[in-house]
């Protein structure tokens, strides 16, 4: 897959989990990032115009912000369609709070 397809692949999944609940316990980095990949293969069909299938919205239920919200970075953040982003969430029975941050972004 190329650089920028896979990039689209981890912005969509990571704004998808913008609905997600913050977890109590902490995570350790490979537990995050298997959370990550995870995701980022079930939401994949995502950043093909596909709607989140019940696996990628299974995924966004479960995966912990801790482990998405850090790796949003200003320029990733640049790539997101917040308002897509949302409905994505929305689709997948999540609400999102007004104004909350997650790496880089903030929701209107």
């Amino acid at each position: 897959m190329e650089t920028k397809s896979l990039a689209m692949v981890v912005v969509i999944t990571v704004s998808v989990m913008w609905g997600v609940e913050m977890a109590t316990a902490e995570l350790s980095a490979a537990q995050c990032k298997q959370e990550r990949n995870l995701a980022i293969t079930a939401c994949k069909p995502v950043v093909y115009g596909k709607l989140p299938s019940p696996e990628c919205c299974q995924r966004v239920r479960v995966t912990h912000l801790e482990c998405v919200c850090p790796i949003i970075t200003p320029k990733i953040a640049a790539l997101i369609d917040v308002n897509r982003a949302i409905r994505l969430i929305q689709g997948c029975g999540r609400s999102v709070p007004r104004h909350y941050k997650c790496g880089s972004i903030t929701t209107p």
